[in-house]
């Protein structure tokens, strides 16, 4: 992978590292309890809010571990070791890494792992 390659996977995961903390600061308020108050809400309203909940903080949660996946990525880069798969040492493929420049593996360890086989 050549140095501009690099450099542009840095700023892309810079640019989704400030979008995915700017989203965690707005989503919070969207995941605050569901008011009790059945005069202003009925129950079918209610379940809905709580169902919409549910979905906003599994967001949050999801979009929190894709923030600490591209820290970890910054920091590989800083260190020399983007684009490597962290589990054979093989070169992740830059398909792979144009769709998802966090990623940590290459597919076949990514597949082997999702199928919970030890790697």
């Amino acid at each position: 992978m050549t140095k501009t390659q690099v450099r542009q996977y840095q700023q892309d995961l810079m640019q989704l590292e400030t979008e995915l903390m700017e989203f965690l600061g707005l989503s919070s308020k969207a995941s605050e309890a569901v008011e009790l108050d059945q005069a202003r809400m009925g129950r079918v309203s209610r379940g809905d809010a709580m169902q919409q909940q549910a979905m906003v903080s599994a967001a949050h949660q999801r979009d929190e571990k894709r923030l600490i996946a591209v820290r970890k990525a910054l920091k590989r880069i800083e260190s020399d070791d983007f684009g490597w798969c962290l589990e054979c040492g093989e070169d992740i493929n830059v398909k792979r890494l144009d769709v998802a420049p966090e990623t940590e593996l290459c597919l076949e360890c990514q597949s082997i792992q999702e199928q919970g086989q030890p790697l």
